[in-house]
């Protein structure tokens, strides 16, 4: 399927919103772990070739589950935390990059409804979109010159003002999603003496949008986060959606439950890989019988020691995720849930590599892609050094408890 071919595919009939009854039953249980057991056979591949999962959005489109943070008033299903982290889990199991396209489609949709900067018909036009024809939208921020605007600075992509609009110009890098993405949400500056700063709403098959292959990476390799490269690109004026002066001081675009719902939601997809490479390691002990030992592996105390420590650090990964998903976590540390989660799920990955030696990094072996998945847990914003940096100047700016005795 060519870049240029999105996610306009064919459909009767949008899928049925599923209820919360729904989300929440035994069937739907089943149906996930039917979905994870089928991404997996075709994860591989995706790996291999570096191929976007197409298919695999398709067959989540089928069952309501591209919508599934889209409001119930507009066709979705507007699942809690609780529930998306479920879908989550199960989808990165499977195939994790099929589930960090899915992450950023939860994302946008979570807050989109919410943000009043927007027209009301673009929010209700992007988000049926997702419903009926499985739409996807993704933010495309990350610039060669400027990195991350986590980190501050303007951007490079310049959008210009013209009659009707703007022409914007630039290029995108780390762009997930692209092959599938319908809308994207551009991170640029206008061309004016004071410029404004922040999203211009581009549908993909607007004229002068190009993608460059460049995505080649170790890990989660079927993401299809190529550059794209806009040029004097066409943007109606209302579709500035959310634009001011530079100067003006800008929170964070996420509100402190965004946040909560990025650090659960990336955090589910590595503990979800590394739940797959246990799985793969405990079968692989069982049935791996040496001839001197005359016993499967599985027997030996000491693997079962080691399954046990995996067992004991997904156990504190599924403690702290469920308690934050159900708000029992404040807000406010919940991208140390992130560090913790996904630190815990890359050990357990190499706990397992290091006891098998070389079959765990043959490329035939399953455990091997895991590895390389679970390490790009680490590339995600916010990362680790800027969480333990807030966390430590947030502890300072705590008046010392005890000072006074």
């Amino acid at each position: 399927m060519s870049l240029s071919s999105v996610a306009q595919r064919p459909q009767a009939a949008p899928p049925v919103a599923l209820s919360h009854a729904t989300l929440d039953s035994p069937e739907f249980a089943e149906l996930l772990h039917n979905l994870s057991s089928e991404f997996a056979a075709s994860a591989a591949h995706y790996d291999r070739h570096s191929e976007f999962p197409h298919a695999n959005l398709q067959r989540l489109h089928e069952h309501g589950l591209l919508a599934l943070t889209v409001p119930r008033q507009l066709g979705g299903s507007e699942a809690s935390l609780a529930q998306a982290r479920r879908v989550i889990s199960a989808v990165a199991r499977g195939e994790p990059s099929t589930a960090l396209v899915l992450v950023m489609q939860y994302l946008q949709h979570t807050r989109l409804q919410h943000n009043q900067a927007w027209p009301l018909h673009l929010r209700q036009r992007v988000a049926r979109e997702a419903v009926e024809s499985g739409a996807l939208i993704n933010a495309l921020r990350v610039e060669p010159d400027l990195g991350t605007p986590a980190r501050g600075g303007l951007p490079g992509t310049l959008a210009r003002r013209v009659e009707g609009g703007w022409r914007i110009s630039g290029r995108k890098i780390y762009s997930t999603g692209i092959p599938g993405l319908t809308w994207l949400s551009v991170w640029a500056r206008s061309d004016d003496a004071e410029p404004q700063v922040g999203t211009w709403l581009v549908h993909r098959e607007t004229p002068g949008i190009s993608v460059e292959e460049t995505w080649d990476h170790l890990g989660m390799r079927a993401t299809g986060s190529h550059d794209v490269i806009f040029d004097e690109v066409f943007v109606p004026l209302e579709q500035a959606v959310d634009i001011q002066p530079a100067h003006v001081p800008r929170p964070s675009e996420l509100d402190s439950n965004g946040v909560l719902w990025l650090a659960v939601l990336l955090s589910s997809i590595y503990d979800g890989v590394a739940r797959a490479a246990r799985d793969w390691l405990v079968t692989w002990l069982a049935e791996r019988t040496p001839a001197n030992l005359g016993a499967p592996l599985a027997s030996l105390p000491r693997f079962q020691e080691l399954i046990g420590r995996i067992d004991a650090l997904l156990l504190n990964n599924r403690v702290l995720l469920d308690a934050a998903a159900e708000g029992r976590i404040a807000p406010g540390e919940a991208t140390q849930i992130k560090y913790l989660v996904t630190s815990n799920a890359i050990s357990a990955v190499e706990l397992g590599i290091e006891a098998i030696g070389n079959p765990g990094l043959a490329r035939g072996n399953p455990i091997e892609r895991h590895y390389r998945d679970v390490l790009c847990s680490r590339i995600h914003t916010p990362q680790n050094d800027a969480i333990l940096s807030a966390a430590g100047r947030a502890a300072f700016a705590l008046p010392a408890r005890g000072a006074q005795a």
